[in-house]
Parts: C-alpha cells; structure tokens; sequence
C-alpha cells in the first residue's frame, strides 16, 4: 500500500451536527475505541495555545469570543460550547486519553467567514455587541452550512414526511438506534453536500483544516481523528486524496499589521443557544438536549413534559391530570405514528399542544419550522418553547484571563465613586458628577448592564442638570464587558469605538444620526475619538432627506451654541458637523420638487424646521457655514421663484429672507399668485412663511400682507373657502394666542366693527366642523328646495 493511503487509512473523519447528543455521544465511543493520537476539531485554530484556559472547570455553556477590526473590515464572532456539543467532548475526551488536541479551522475574524453565500448569525450575549464596518461578519462559528442549501434539506423532508428539519434530524438519528449511526450520519451529509460547489469562504476553510489532517497523518504517531461539521466532510475526504502531506503544522494566519484583535472566553445561555431566541446553529430547545444526554432519550420525553407542566401551574395554566394522561397517550400514538423509537421532542411538544392548547391557533407551532416566536403566540405555546430552552446559564472559572476593558471598567467605577446595585445621582454642574455620568453613558452605549437612567437632559438644550441612574439585574454584565473589549482597551474608547461602528451599520435617517451625536456629546466629547465625530459629520453631509439634515443641524447647532454643562459648547468638531449639515440642507432644499397632487406638495413640518435651523445657523454661527451668508440668501430666492417647488418650501424661503432682513418681493402679489393657484397651495405656501418669519411679518401696526389675506379670503366662494380651509387653518396656528388676538383685533378694525377679539377667538366647537356641518346645511337645503319641500320662514311658527 501507498504510505499516502495508509496514512490516510487512519484517519477518521466523524461529521457531525453542532450540539447534538447523539453527534456527542458517537464521539466519545469513537475516542474510547480508536485511542487517537491526535484529535483534531473544527474551531479557531488562533486559540490553540490557549486550550488550557478553554479546560479550567468553567461551568457551561461557555463561548469563545472573537473579534477582529481594520480600516477595512470588522468581524466578531461566537464559537459556544456545550456539554452535549460534540467539539467539546472531542476536547475533553480526547484530553483525557493522552491524544493530542487541536482545532484546526481559520481564526475566527478571517475574510473566509465574511465570505460565505448567506452568514447564519447567532443572537450575541448583548444587543450592542454587532460589529459593522465598511465589510462586517457578525456570525456564529458553528452556523451549519446545511442550512444555506436548505433544497437538499427540503427533499430530504418530503421523503421522510415532515415539515422540520429538527424533527427529521431527532427521528434519524437522537432517538434512533444508535448502531449503524456513523453510516446514517456519512449518508445525511452526502445528500446535503451532494455536487454542490461550495462559495469561496467554505472551500478556503476546508482546504485549511485538510492541511491540519495531513500535517498530523503524515507524523505517523498513531490515529488521527478529526471531528467536523457534517457539510465539511466530503470536501475533506476529496482534499486529503489530492495533495502530499508535510509534518510542519500549517501556520496560523496573523492579523494584518495594524489591525486589531483578539479572543476572549465569555459567559453564554441557553437561551442564547436556542433557536427559539434567534440562534441559528445547532438544534433548538438546549433544555431538551440537555437532558437527552444526561438521561437519554425516554428520561428527556418525561423531563420535558414535567417542565411544562411546571411552567404552566406556576403561570396559573390549567393543566389537569386528564390533560396530562391525554398529553402522553399523544405523544406515544405520534411517536408509533412517525416510526420513532421513543417520543421525540416533536412527539411530546405536539402532544401537549393537542392536549392543552384550546383555541385556534393564528400561527403554525414554531417547533414545525424555525425563527424566532411570532407576535401573538398562544400563551400555552409560549411556556412550551421556553420549557424546552431551560434556564441554565454559563460561568468562567475565576482564573479566566479577561481583556483590559473588564479591569478598566473596574477601576473607572471605583474612581468615580459608582456601586453596583446601588443608585446613582449625577449634579452635572460639578466635576465628579459629570464625569460619573460620562462613565454611566459610556457604559450604557456598550451595551453593559448595571445601571439605566431614569431622568436626566433629553437634548443639549434641555434645562435639566442632574441625572438619576437606577440599578439593573447584573445579568450578562460579565459577558458584555468582555465582548465590549473588543471595541477598545478603555472604557471611552470602547464608547467612541462602538458609537462609530452604530453610524455605520444604522439607519442615516436625521433622528438616528442625532441620538447618535447626542450620544457622543453624554459620552464626553473631549474624551471621544476625533474619528467618531468626522464620521458623524460626513454622514451629515451625506443625509438622503431633508427633514433628516434639518434634524441633525438643529442638534449640534443647540450644543454647539448652549451646552455648558456637557462641555460642547463651542466645540470645533461639532463646527464641522453644522457646517456640513447646513450645506446638505441648503443642497436638498433647492432640489427638492413637486408642487402638484404628490406627497411632497402638502406642508411637511419637518422640512420646514430645516430651513429654520440654516436660520438660527446664520445667525449665531455664519463663520461655519462653507457658504457666505450672500450664498445662502441667493439660494434662498431661487427656491422662492421655482414654479416647481412645493409651496410650502418656497414661502419658508421666502420667510428666510425676511427674518434675515433681506428684499423680498410685495407679499401682498405673492398671495394672490397662490390664491389664484388654489386656496389650498396658498395655505400652504403661508404655512412656509409664518414657520420662519411669522413674527417680521405681524409686528407693524397694520401689515399690508394680512390686509390682503382678509381680503382673498372674504371674496372667495363657500366651496373655494372650504376647500382652503384646512390649510389655511394650518398656517395660522403658528400664531399663539396674543398674535392671533391682534390678527383679530385687526379684522374687526377694518369691517368698522366694535367688539371682544378674544371672544370672538373662543370658540367651543372645531372650526373645520363649524364650516363642515355649514356646507352639510347648505346642501340639504339645496336638496329640499329641489324637491319642493321648502317652506317660506316667514309662514313657519
């Protein structure tokens, strides 16, 4: 025999599925038999002088976090283990029987995971703890690759006769006879792999970890037994046939000079594992697992069953001894029914559901498919799922090395004076107490728990100077910091860091780009990246809509000008964001058309706001606006004589020149253009004009504009009237009370009329439905007298 095919000879390649028991369970026995020299697994192989810390007696799940960060990309990713995950008894095992252990896979921030047709992300142990970048990963190691070429998957359905690829999986192989497993197994991922090629990502894994293979075989120091997702297998099989064998272990890829990186262990749950939650790796239900592999497979059927039953009596669920004995004769008929051995985790789900679930159900049962619980979902259904997840949660043995971020958030907590599981008062006119707020903000952007604050300045010009933190369940706080090292070595970098991957990956709409800029600003200004705020000010430059760079003009122009307490006032980084946006609002306003019937024909207060933000910006901040103050009135008038402008647009163009005491054209003519137009545009267009300029324009003692109005209005007909009403009620109400009183006043004065002006503002009734049930009389009358039912008042007693 060839030394290549004996060597090859002894190896042995075990597929398996992530967190499977039965996978597990196959493991052990073939370590036990084959005694290995070598036991290599599919995990990063960047943590392998590390395998020490991965064994000190944490209690599981545990969670190898790894995170990566250049100028280019960002990846993070969570590789979990389990008691019953075959990866973790191959370690285990194969540490207790002399082999020498290894993974063999690419690190885990490696461009081939990036690479992939469609990443399965896992939910990670904290909301905030997405990486995004100009190229991001976020994703589970162990995300089967099966489930990306679900075709084959669904075949394999439709022969076996169900609708989830978990059941199919727990009736052929965890409650199935365990003799003749390995062959099921090799024949499972033959059909799923089939010819398909595999993308890019896939093949430089496979043909990493196949140099692993043949580096050990080609020791010659005994069996090699290598223990891989099942999709990886063929390829494997056909790699290590195809290419000499060396004895050098392949090298470890490095990360790029530069570059940042790392991999920490991190707490993990298995809620975190389930597919119920979001998880897309392995099998769903760990609670069930669990104890499939603790007491075997009729133990876990009773042990699933009586932790429903708790979780229902405990809710106040009725659940009767009746319910329960027709529960399990279910279970028993559905198991026979479906070729099962014992009861599945399907069988015993599906029977209880039978038995106690009494109204129509509006979704399918989400354990015939997978994602996460749809909204509505019965309560009965509910308990259910959550009774299959079980409660256990991960802990790391106290010698477990942490990144710097856990003890500098230690230390900073310390120095500031903040207790965990106490509250908090921040006077944020006081040293101390600003800067315990900075920490709190900091902490709170990265997602940690300990602390939420219950009141405190909502906006940089809110009159509010102190803040009360109150305490939170600590919860997963030993996991957030960790992964949140992965933003920096220090509690504000990690902020500013975090801060400016949340502008990446989020929406560019202005309310979320000024959430973020007031983040920063809570964070400490002085103290975050220079980075951060550029970011913020180029995607300020870049906001598709107008209403959104209104909205982020208007914030950092209020800090800019008032935020004492903050320290940002006058900050030259949040001049270059005024800048920016100022011109973005100038550029979007006077492209922005659509005069006619469309959306953008209606008055939108928003966009409105936007013009009155270049106002205020102006005004108190000129020398940071990139155009000259000429410029921007210059754009101004374009926009006021552009036929093609929404009304509204043009008068509060219109009313920027005036409240910069610039020309502007007689009113009076513009009013009755509009008019002329339609009422309802000439409302619009005075919407415009009072949101910028209301007071210019109503501060001389008889204003030539609203003599006009009085007079378009009083000769327009009933219908003209109506019809105009609605907007022009909604131009008006810019004026308050006293205005709309003097407006009054006026209205009076002309007609020669004496009178209350205020009383004849008070009214009990909306004046829309005064003018409404006006025209319904009208037209009822117009009804009668067609139809001769009229009758001369005069006649009428």
């Amino acid at each position: 025999m060839d030394p290549q095919d004996a060597r090859a000879s002894a190896v042995v390649l075990l597929g398996v599925r992530h967190h499977s028991p039965a996978c597990a369970g196959l493991v052990a026995r073939t370590i036990a038999e084959l005694r290995p020299a070598h036991v290599l697994i599919e995990g990063p192989a960047d943590f392998n002088d590390r395998l020490d810390e991965l064994l000190l007696g944490h209690h599981l799940p545990v969670a190898v976090f790894s995170h990566h960060r250049d100028a280019d990309r960002t990846a993070t990713s969570w590789a979990p283990f389990c008691e019953h995950s075959p990866e973790w008894v191959a370690l285990t095992h194969g540490r207790a029987a002399g082999a020498q252990v290894r993974f063999i896979d690419l690190p885990a921030w490696h461009p081939a995971f990036t690479e992939r047709t469609s990443t399965l992300t896992s939910a990670p142990a904290t909301a905030t703890a997405t990486a995004t970048a100009t190229a991001t990963a976020t994703a589970n190691r162990f995300a089967d690759a099966e489930s990306r070429y679900a075709e084959a998957v669904a075949r394999l359905c439709e022969h076996f006769g169900t609708d989830s690829v978990d059941t199919l999986w727990d009736g052929l192989f965890e409650v199935a006879d365990p003799d003749g497993l390995t062959e099921r197994l090799d024949a499972y991922f033959a059909l799923v792999r089939g010819d398909t090629t595999a993308d890019p990502g896939d093949r430089a894994r496979e043909e990493y970890m196949a140099s692993w293979v043949r580096a050990a075989t080609a020791r010659d120091e005994g069996p090699v037994l290598v223990v891989a997702g099942g999709f990886h297998v063929p390829a494997l099989r056909a790699l290590l046939s195809s290419a000499p064998s060396t004895p050098a272990w392949p090298p470890v890829p490095a990360p790029a000079p530069g570059a940042v990186g790392g991999s920490f262990l991190v707490p993990y749950s298995f809620r975190q594992l389930d597919a119920f939650a979001g998880y897309q790796s392995g099998l769903p239900s760990p609670g069930y697992y669990q104890l499939l592999w603790e007491r075997g497979p009729s133990a876990a059927a009773d042990g699933l069953l009586e932790q429903v039953v708790r979780r229902l009596r405990h809710r106040r669920v009725p659940a009767s001894t009746a319910d329960l004995v027709a529960a399990r004769s279910l279970a028993e008929g559905l198991a026979a029914l479906r070729g099962h051995r014992v009861r599945s985790r399907t069988d015993v789900l599906d029977g209880l559901a039978g038995a106690l679930v009494k109204e129509a159900l509006e979704q399918p049962l989400p354990w015939n498919g997978r994602g996460t619980l749809a909204p509505g979902s019965d309560p009965v259904v509910v308990e259910m799922v959550a009774a299959g997840t079980g409660e256990r949660a991960g802990r790391l043995h106290p010698d477990t090395p942490a990144p710097p971020l856990v003890h500098d958030a230690a230390a900073e907590l310390e120095r500031h004076g903040v207790l965990l599981g106490s509250a908090v008062t921040a006077d944020l006119t006081e040293p101390a107490g600003l800067g315990r707020s900075r920490l709190l903000h900091q902490l709170r952007v990265l997602g940690v728990p300990g602390h939420t604050r219950s009141s405190g300045p909502a906006s940089g010009a809110d009159p509010v100077f102190t803040e009360c933190w109150e305490p939170t369940p600590l919860t997963g706080r030993e996991a957030a910091l960790v992964e949140a090292g992965a933003y920096g070595a220090r509690v504000a970098d990690a902020a500013a860091a975090c801060l400016t991957e949340q502008l990446h990956q989020g929406s560019s709409t202005g309310a979320a780009l000024a959430a973020r800029l007031f983040d920063a600003v809570l964070c400490g200004a002085d103290a975050l990246s220079a980075d951060l705020l550029h970011t913020l000010a180029d995607r300020a430059a870049s906001v598709p809509e107008l209403a959104d760079a209104g909205a982020v003009l208007a914030t950092a122009l209020h800090l800019w000008r008032h935020d004492r307490v903050f320290g940002a006032a006058g900050s030259p980084l949040l001049a270059r964001i005024i800048g920016a946006s100022a011109d973005r609002v100038l550029w979007l306003a006077e492209g922005l058309h659509g005069g006619g019937s469309g959306t953008d024909a209606r008055p939108e207060p928003r966009r409105l706001r936007a013009l009155a933000a270049v106002r205020e910006a102006v005004r108190h901040a000129e020398e940071l606006l990139p155009l000259p103050g000429a410029a921007v009135l210059d754009t101004a008038r374009r926009i006021t004589t552009d036929p093609a402008a929404p009304p509204d647009l043009r008068g509060a163009a219109l009313g920027l020149l005036r409240s910069l005491d610039a020309p502007v054209p007689e009113l009076p003519a513009l009013a009755r253009e509009f008019a002329t137009a339609g009422p309802a545009r000439l409302g619009d267009w005075l919407t415009g004009l009072f949101t910028l300029a209301r007071q210019e324009l109503t501060d001389s003692p008889a204003p030539a504009l609203l003599d006009a109005l009085d007079e378009l209005v009083t000769a327009m007909t009933e219908h003209d009237f109506l019809t105009g009403l609605p907007a022009l009620r909604q131009a008006f109400a810019h004026f308050p009370p006293r205005e709309r009183e003097r407006i009054a006043e006026r209205l009076l004065e002309r007609r020669g009329r004496r009178g209350s002006a205020r009383t004849l503002l008070r009214t009990t009734a909306d004046p829309l439905d005064l003018a409404r049930a006006r025209a319904l009389e009208q037209q009822v009358h117009q009804l009668l007298h067609r139809h001769g039912l009229t009758s001369d008042p005069r006649t009428t007693r």
